[in-house]
């Protein structure tokens, strides 16, 4: 899959911008601040509801402006789909498919994109909901139902701490909340499926995550992921207060989801006292993480600066990997926004030639000696929110 075309209207800085793109790599090069990172963050959009840069979606909307437009036409083989979302300031977004109006978390069932930026470092430095993010972010990609369960799973998790709240407002006790049962019987229900998924995700991640990172750096530093789940007693919410932080052992971990239903219910249960002094839901996916290991060490916190990226750049290749043997549209667009300014000579090349096979490679860069030749055939430079093409170099 590619985006043939892509159009923006009242996005970010473009008040209205229209390009053509074609399979292989294009660069778009600019200054910072011209609005490069903003076309790619706009293809992203697409697959994720979401910016990489920013948690909300008023930021993307032109200042003055009521709403925004985002609009691709995707194309495999022979086959093209249009995909449009509009961001509103006030009320629900709106999407259509071939210009028939769909449901937003419709849209990644057509739209794949795989996107390495600068932010990514944080995937293994930041706090654990930049992880599980990453993790959710690729269930919906791979199985686009898992974003109604995600929401539903929000909306009663959002309706539980309101009670305990409540009642610890009220001074009641556990005893004194049969209502709470209602509440944890759903929210097990919908929490266990999650976590599911995302256990079987870090474990189909592990051997596409290997062959990436020695694909980047030429070395075997055995790049690890293990589950850190909170109805084992894990909370990396709340490490400070001295809670088990280290993943569960190999016989502890999830072997069904009957078993995490067990196992979520439990932990509810013995959890009660301290959630209605607290007032919040101490057990459940929200609450989780993923401990990434280098050589059996942490990643976070022992790893160096190169290795953090190195490894941060091997979960979206191994990301990529897993899209593409999933797909029955093709490769996932790949988007590389300003990565290549943070890596030495010998990673850009590396990271370069493991990218080389997928249909569409997109990438931004403030100046372009920073992007390998191999990338470098169609240009595209971008001033003030103005797209201006080059011709083809002929690399």
């Amino acid at each position: 899959m590619h985006v043939a075309r892509l159009s923006l209207t009242d996005y970010r800085n473009y008040r209205r911008a229209e390009i053509s793109l074609e399979a292989g790599a294009t660069v778009f090069v600019g200054r910072n601040g011209q609005g490069k990172t903003n076309l790619v963050e706009a293809i992203g959009y697409l697959s994720t509801l979401g910016s990489h840069r920013v948690s909300g979606d008023q930021a993307l909307i032109r200042a003055g402006a009521d709403s925004a437009i985002i609009r691709a036409l995707l194309t495999h083989g022979d086959r093209e789909v249009l995909i449009e979302v509009q961001l509103n300031r006030q009320g629900a977004n709106r999407a259509q498919l071939n210009r028939a109006p769909v449901k937003a978390r419709e849209l990644p069932r057509y739209a794949h994109t795989v996107l390495f930026a600068p932010e990514d470092l944080a995937i293994v430095r930041g706090e654990p909901s930049v992880r599980r993010r990453m993790l959710d972010e690729l269930l919906v990609q791979r199985t686009p139902r898992l974003a109604g369960v995600m929401t539903d799973y929000e909306r009663v998790l959002k309706q539980r701490n309101s009670l305990l709240k409540s009642a610890r407002s009220r001074g009641l006790a556990a005893s004194q909340l049969s209502t709470l049962d209602i509440w944890d019987e759903r929210l097990v229900s919908l929490g266990s499926e999650l976590i599911e998924q995302r256990v079987a995700l870090i474990r189909e991640l592990a051997t596409p995550l290997a062959d990436a990172y020695r694909a980047i750096v030429d070395a075997d530093h055995a790049p690890e992921l293990h589950p850190l789940l909170s109805i084992d007693g894990a909370d990396p919410e709340s490490s400070a207060e001295g809670l088990e932080t280290r993943p569960a052992s190999p016989g502890a971990r999830p072997s069904n989801e009957a078993d995490i239903e067990s196992r979520f219910g439990h932990a509810l249960r013995v959890l009660r006292p301290k959630e209605l002094e607290r007032g919040i839901t101490l057990a459940g996916p929200h609450r989780d993480d993923v401990v990434l290991l280098l050589n059996s060490l942490p990643a976070k916190g022992y790893a160096s600066h190169g290795e953090s990226w190195s490894f941060a750049l091997a979960l979206r290749l191994a990301s990529a990997e897993l899209l593409r043997r999933d797909s029955t549209t093709g490769d996932p667009v790949l988007v590389l926004d300003d990565v290549f300014a943070e890596l030495d000579r010998t990673r850009r090349d590396r990271l370069a030639m493991a990218i080389g096979e997928f249909e569409q490679v997109l990438v931004t860069a403030a100046v372009l000696q920073d992007v390998p030749d191999p990338l470098t055939a169609r240009v595209v430079h971008i001033e003030a929110g103005r797209v201006e093409e080059s011709e083809p170099t002929g690399v």
